[in-house]
């Protein structure tokens, strides 16, 4: 959910960045992509993501709780146990482990999530979310879902709606995430 402009770099030509034996000249059935195609795909990616935040955002449910925030109630929903590691919570967000601290710190002077120490390891800390915060959660969840069927449905029918979930799951299955 980052807002930050992606890194792209103008790639040199096609010729000067492709290997001389690249996999169509060795009869892969699947060319690699060019670096060329790697960084439009990547940038068209990121500009979407871009530009579905800004109209999400404009949801008036994101009055009551900024959407990060929501962010991190809806991750802690999604614990099977109902609890999960500060630093495991973490890697499902784009925010920095100080900024998560103190964002948990509102969280739980909101009484929206509660804290304690790990339970195999004391030094570490697990989060779930209080019935408060569930509450919210759901509240806010069910017209931001909506919101999302508005920003996506002029644009993309159901069986694309299928392949675009297909080609994110593909590069998330791949990235671990």
């Amino acid at each position: 959910m980052a807002d930050r402009s992606p890194t792209v770099v103008d790639p040199a030509p096609e010729s000067a960045v492709e290997p001389a034996d690249s996999p169509a000249d060795v009869g892969d059935p699947e060319p690699a992509a060019s670096v060329r195609q790697a960084s439009e795909t990547w940038e068209s990616l990121f500009r979407a993501q871009v530009g579905i935040m800004q109209r999400i955002r404009q949801d008036p449910a994101f009055k009551d709780l900024p959407i990060r925030e929501y962010d991190v109630l809806f991750n802690l929903s999604r614990c099977p146990s109902g609890w999960t590691r500060l630093n495991e919570l973490n890697h499902h967000l784009l925010i920095s482990q100080p900024s998560l601290s103190r964002m948990v710190d509102r969280l739980e002077a909101r009484n929206l999530v509660r804290r304690r120490p790990a339970a195999t390891d004391h030094r570490g800390i697990e989060l779930a979310l209080t019935e408060e915060g569930r509450a919210l959660q759901r509240r806010i969840g069910s017209g931001h879902v909506q919101r999302i069927r508005e920003v996506l449905a002029p644009v993309l029918d159901p069986g694309e709606m299928d392949q675009l979930k297909a080609l994110t799951d593909k590069i998330n299955a791949r990235l671990g995430a």
